[in-house]
C-alpha cells in the first residue's frame, strides 16, 4: 500500500522494543501509535541529519524507557517548547516532546530498524522548509507547517 493510500484511520498497535547505538537505553512502545509523518522543520533536519524526520506519536504511558537519558530543549519555530531526549553515552535519539502536544510522544520511527513495516506515512508537515533533493512518495500529503495551520 502507498504511503497515500493509507487510511486516516489506519492507527497500528504495536509491541516493539529497540536500543540505542551502544545498548545502554532501551525503549518499549505497547499500544496504538495515534499519528505516522514526516516532518521537514528545520530542527527536524537539523536532529536528523537528513532532510525530513519520521514520526510515530504515540501516548506516553504505553511507552518504557529504560536506562539513562539526556534531554535539551529549545523553542521551536511554532513558539511550543520542544524537547528532545536522546542516549548520554552514544547520542542515539529516543523520543521527543512538544509543549504543544504533551499528550503525544514523538518516537523517531528509524530507531526501530527492521520491525517497521506498520509506518505508513499519510503527510508531510512543514513543506515550506523541504527541500528538492529529499524525494517524498508521490501524492504524498504536504502542509506548509502544521497540518490544522494550511495545506500546500
Amino acid at each position: 500500500m502507498s504511503a497515500c493510500a493509507m487510511p486516516q484511520h489506519a492507527r497500528p498497535d504495536v509491541d516493539l522494543t529497540a536500543r540505542c547505538a551502544c545498548g545502554v537505553v532501551s525503549i518499549a512502545v505497547k499500544g496504538p501509535i495515534h499519528a505516522m509523518f514526516m516532518c521537514s522543520c528545520e530542527d527536524c533536519q537539523r536532529a536528523s541529519g537528513t532532510g525530513h524526520a519520521t514520526v510515530a506519536l504515540a501516548s506516553p504511558g504505553d511507552v518504557t524507557i529504560t536506562g539513562p537519558t539526556r534531554s535539551f530543549a529549545r523553542p521551536a519555530n511554532s513558539g511550543a517548547l520542544l524537547t528532545r531526549w536522546f542516549c548520554p553515552e552514544c547520542g542515539t535519539p529516543l523520543y521527543a516532546r512538544s509543549s504543544r502536544a504533551p499528550e503525544a510522544l514523538m518516537l523517531p520511527v528509524g530507531l526501530f530498524g527492521a520491525k517497521t513495516t506498520w509506518y505508513v506515512p499519510n503527510q508531510l508537515i512543514f513543506a515550506r522548509s523541504h527541500r528538492d533533493w529529499d524525494v517524498m512518495p508521490e501524492g504524498l500529503r504536504m502542509h506548509s507547517t502544521y497540518r490544522n495551520e494550511g495545506g500546500h
